[in-house]
This record gives C-alpha cells, structure tokens and sequence, in this order.
C-alpha cells in the first residue's frame, strides 16, 4: 500500500457536485492498493498514520499525531499512486490492483483507522472525485507498508 499524508486545515470530496465527505483539522489520505496488499498492510498504515507526529506541541516541534489533536481523516482511494511513468509518456497501472482487491482493502484501512476512535470521511470508491484542502504547513508525507 501506499498512501499520501497531508496535514490540512480542512478538506471536503465531492462527487459529481454533491459533498460527501469533509473535515475539519487533521489528514487527507490518498490511498493506493496494490496486487498483493493484505488487511495486515492496511491495519500497520492505520496504526503508522493514526500516531505519525506531525502537529506542534506547545513549543512548536512536530510532537504530537492526529489521536492526541483529535483530528480527523478524509480517506480518497487513489489508484494512479501506483503509475509507473519510467518508460513513453503514458502512466502504466499495472502495478495497481483491480477493483475487487482494492475496494476490500480500502474498506480494511479506512475501518482500522475507526478503530482507533478516528472520525473518518471518505470519497467514493471508482468514482470520479474533486478534491479540496487547504494543505497546513504544508506537510506531506508518503507511506508505504512494504
């Protein structure tokens, strides 16, 4: 799995103009699944991101994660994260996973993530999606489970 972590002030998803899912101060995630990805990939990202320290403390240093802001999370599953752009102009997705494995374990992540006691809005799976944020620092990060 890979996913792109970006810390955000606030953050919405919409899907052919209807919001479906928006937050307040905490993370989007643009999740990508690959073939051979399991439900244990997914609950180590969940865990990796739900106390990844990335929000200053008191005196300013990135100390404290989402579970100690009590921030949220805006989950938008992203197959293009796995592009290969190395050879011609066109990204392949070989690398990415069909539908039916990918679906199965975005929904594994995104319920990991609850788990942890997180407010969790998503986009909606295969569709196509207009993302807003406002990227706070900005700080970006990308994880990967393997």
């Amino acid at each position: 799995m890979r996913v792109v972590v970006q810390r955000s002030k606030e953050a919405s998803v919409t899907v052919d103009g209807e919001t479906v899912g928006s937050i307040k101060k905490g993370f989007v995630l643009l999740v990508g699944v690959t073939h051979e990805d399991k439900e244990e990939d997914a609950a180590f990202l969940a865990d990796k991101i739900a106390n990844l320290r990335v929000f200053e403390d008191d005196a300013g240093k990135m100390n404290l994660s989402l579970l100690d802001q009590k921030g949220e999370i805006l989950s938008v599953s992203q197959f293009t994260l796995y592009g290969d752009c190395r050879k011609g102009r066109r990204p392949n997705f070989m690398d990415a996973a069909k539908p039916a494995h990918a679906v199965k374990i975005y929904n594994a992540f995104n319920r990991f993530l609850k788990a942890k006691g997180l407010k969790v809005e998503t986009g909606e799976f295969g569709a196509m999606m207009d993302v807003q944020l406002t990227n706070d620092g900005p700080v970006t990060l990308i994880l990967e489970s393997k």
